[in-house]
C-alpha cells in the first residue's frame, strides 16, 4: 500500500508534457528517458484553504512544508534540515553599490549543507516505500547529506564518490557508517556507475538529476525564504549552478508560495556557474535549451559538473523569472568567498560563495543595478572544503612564545 499523501496529483515530462503516476519507482519520462526529468505536481486549490494557519502552528524546519512535499505526514524524523538564518549585511551592500543584501546560510544544516533539504526527503520517501538501500552519486555534500539521514533512521546507503572528492565530504560518509565507494573518474562517469548499479540492484535512487521527488525537497529552500521575505521579496535571488536541480527545485518553491498568497511577486534569477563548467550558461547565452556537455573543472567541485542533468528546468526558471546566468573564475569565487567571510562571518565552501562571487560580477556588467536588492544563498559550510574555501585567506603567521620578542 502506497503512501497517504493527499494532495499530489500527478507528474509531468519535462521535455514532452507526458503525465505519469507517482509511484515507487517512478524516476523519469518513460517515453524521453533520462533527458525526460518529471515534475512533481499538487492540488494548490485544495492546499490554499488554511494554508497559512497551518504554517504558523507547525514546528520549524522543512516538514512544516509536508502539505507540499511527496511524503506520509506521519512518521517523519527527528532530525529535521532547513529553518537556517536570512542575514541583513547594510554595509557589505554599500560596499558594492547596493541597496540591500541578505544572505541565507545553508551550512547551519545537520550535514553543513543545502543538500541536507532533499536529502531527509529521499531517505524518508524509500523508507515510506519499503526499500531496503538507498544510493547517491555525488561530488561530496548530496552524499553526505544522504549518509547522514540515512544514518538517522537506520537505512544502509551506499555512496559513488569521485576518488577526487575533498576529504572532510569523505570522512563525514565514512563516520556516518555508509558503504564508500571512491569511482576513479569525474562527476559524470561517477553518476553513469550508481544510475547503472542502482538499477540493476533495485536500490532507491537518490540523486536529484533523475529522482523527481529530490527536487521536492530542494524546493524547501524556496518555501522558507518566501515565509521570511513576506512582502520584502528581494530583487534578485542569487544561486551557484551545477546540476540545475538546485536552481529549479528553489523557484518551484517560490512559484508555490506566489501561488498561495505567501509573498506578492518572486524575485529574478541570478543563476551562477564557474568558468571551468559552464555549459547551462552557455546554453542560456545561446538562446536555446539545448544543453551540450562540456569540461568540469573548478575550485568549486560541487559545481564541477559538465553534465548538468537537470538543465532544461534551470533554463527555463531563469528565462521565466527574467535573471541571467553568469559565470565566474575560480580566482573570483576565492576572493569573493575570503570577503564574505571575513566581513559577514559566515564561512562558505567555494560552490556556496560562488553565488556572491556572479553578484559582484553581475553588479559590476550592470546586469544589477545599484537601486536593487540582493539575497544570496551560501549553500554550503566551508568547513566542507577547507583548502578551497580558505584559498584566498592571508597565511598564519607563526610567532615565538616569548613575549619580549613579540612585534605586531
Amino acid at each position: 500500500m502506497l503512501p497517504r499523501m493527499p494532495y499530489l496529483t500527478h507528474l509531468t515530462c519535462s521535455l514532452c508534457g507526458r503525465r505519469h503516476d507517482d509511484t515507487p519507482d517512478t524516476y523519469f519520462c518513460a517515453d524521453c528517458g533520462l533527458t525526460g526529468i518529471l515534475e512533481v505536481h499538487y492540488d494548490l486549490e485544495a492546499v490554499r484553504p488554511g494554508f497559512r494557519e497551518r504554517l504558523a502552528r507547525a514546528p520549524r524546519g522543512i516538514w512544516r512544508y509536508i502539505d507540499l512535499l511527496p511524503l506520509n505526514p506521519s512518521p517523519l524524523p527527528a532530525l529535521t534540515p532547513g529553518d537556517t538564518p536570512q542575514f541583513d549585511f547594510p554595509a557589505l551592500a554599500a560596499r558594492h553599490g547596493l541597496r540591500g543584501l541578505r544572505v541565507k546560510d545553508e551550512g547551519r544544516n545537520p550535514s553543513a549543507s543545502f543538500k541536507d533539504r532533499a536529502s531527509a526527503v529521499g531517505v524518508v520517501r524509500a523508507m515510506q516505500h519499503g526499500k531496503t538501500r538507498i544510493a547517491c552519486a555525488s561530488t561530496g555534500n548530496a552524499a553526505s547529506s544522504t549518509a547522514c539521514f540515512a544514518a538517522h533512521l537506520g537505512l544502509p546507503a551506499t555512496i559513488f564518490v569521485p576518488a577526487t572528492a575533498p576529504e572532510a565530504k569523505v570522512a563525514q560518509l565514512r563516520v556516518f557508517g555508509a558503504q564508500v565507494l571512491l569511482v576513479e573518474g569525474d562527476y559524470e562517469k561517477t553518476w553513469d556507475l550508481c544510475q547503472v548499479i542502482s538499477t540493476r540492484m533495485g536500490w532507491y535512487n537518490r540523486n536529484c538529476a533523475v529522482n523527481p521527488y529530490l527536487v521536492e525537497g530542494k524546493k524547501t529552500g524556496g518555501l522558507e525564504l518566501a515565509e521570511q521575505w513576506g512582502d520584502d521579496v528581494p530583487d534578485w535571488l542569487a544561486i551557484s549552478v551545477g546540476d540545475g536541480c538546485t536552481l529549479a527545485g528553489i523557484w518551484k518553491g517560490l512559484r508555490e508560495m506566489h501561488a498561495l498568497g505567501v509573498i506578492p511577486r518572486v524575485p529574478r534569477l541570478l543563476a551562477v556557474q564557474a568558468d571551468g563548467a559552464r555549459p547551462l550558461c552557455d546554453s542560456f547565452e545561446r538562446g536555446d535549451e539545448r544543453v551540450i556537455f562540456g569540461p568540469a573543472n573548478s575550485l568549486a567541485d560541487s559545481i564541477a559538473v559538465g553534465a548538468p542533468r537537470n538543465g532544461v528546468r534551470a533554463l527555463r526558471a531563469v528565462r521565466e523569472s527574467g535573471g541571467v546566468f553568469v559565470a565566474v573564475s575560480d580566482a573570483a569565487i576565492a576572493e569573493a568567498g575570503f570577503e564574505l567571510a571575513s566581513r559577514t562571518g559566515i564561512f562558505g565552501e567555494p560552490a556556496g560563495v560562488a553565488a556572491f562571487a556572479g553578484v559582484l560580477a553581475a553588479r559590476t556588467s550592470g546586469a544589477i543595478t545599484g537601486a536593487e536588492t540582493v539575497c544570496v544563498m551560501v549553500t554550503g559550510s566551508g568547513l566542507k572544503d577547507v583548502r578551497g574555501g580558505t584559498a584566498a585567506a592571508p597565511p598564519a603567521r607563526r610567532v615565538s612564545a616569548d613575549p619580549e620578542q613579540f612585534a605586531p
